[in-house]
């Protein structure tokens, strides 16, 4: 029941497409009917592949070091109070200055290949995935760590046995975001400087007016996102799966 819902919705959708772009005469070149986007993305799906293949490294590679960076320094945070003032900052210019804005500068200074795209998806997964842990592992109960301590145990089996998995389920909705918004780094550098990639196959068919092919790789992305979201969440359900989850409807 819960994969037929998400398939009710994506063909009412599909549905209402096709009823817009019949109803009002929409031309092709700006709005293409669903079954042309389809008919163009199999006649197209080994291009369409091939760049997909470069977006998906994009992403997560980012996600990597996006996430390696941002638990690093929220640990860094957590344990060394000097530290803090120097990185806070940091994670604040980082949202402070638009993702978008930096595109260019990193192209100028990364060149045209994979570098810029994924400094541009670690970029955007960093402040979440730190912000998160970090808070993750200052709201650990104080009633477990008084009576770690009173156990003698040190700073390090404190750290692995009780705030790490107390910080675990803010850490995994931290990387549930970043997983969200991690295609957006990877296609804005795509879009401003690259030669592969699902977001150059877009600007490239928009340029030539082939807009089936451009919906065609914005499906195909879509398609990517959502898959890289549902298997991150899965992987972190059953890393937290000691987490009980409870329905707030109830």
């Amino acid at each position: 029941m819960s994969i037929l819902r998400p398939l009710i919705v994506f063909a009412g959708l599909l549905v209402l497409w096709q009823a817009v772009v019949s109803i009002f005469d929409v031309a092709p070149f700006i709005l293409p009917a669903p079954l042309d986007v389809l008919t163009t993305a199999i006649a197209r799906a080994d291009v369409l592949a091939g760049h997909a293949r470069i977006t998906i490294l994009e992403i997560i590679l980012g996600l990597v070091f996006g996430t390696a960076f941002g638990v690093l320094s929220a640990l860094t945070m957590a344990y060394f109070r000097p530290a803090r003032s120097w990185i806070l900052p940091v994670l604040v210019v980082s949202q402070a200055v638009p993702v978008f804005a930096l595109a260019p500068i990193l192209v100028l200074w990364f060149g045209y290949g994979m570098a810029p795209k994924v400094v541009m998806a670690t970029l955007i997964i960093y402040f979440p995935v730190t912000a998160a842990f970090y808070d993750g592992l200052r709201r650990t109960e104080t009633g477990w760590l008084d009576l770690a301590q009173t156990l003698g145990a040190s700073k390090w089996a404190m750290l692995r046995q009780i705030r790490l998995p107390a910080a675990m389920p803010a850490f995994a909705s931290g990387l549930r975001v970043a997983a969200a918004v991690a295609p957006i780094g990877a296609v804005v550098g795509e879009w401003v400087g690259s030669s592969a990639g699902l977001g150059y196959y877009m600007l490239l068919m928009n340029g030539r007016v082939q807009t089936d092919a451009m919906f065609a790789a914005l499906f195909v992305l879509a398609l990517v996102a959502t898959a890289i979201y549902f298997a991150i969440d899965a992987l972190l359900r059953h890393a937290i799966s000691w987490q009980p989850e409870s329905d707030p409807a109830q």
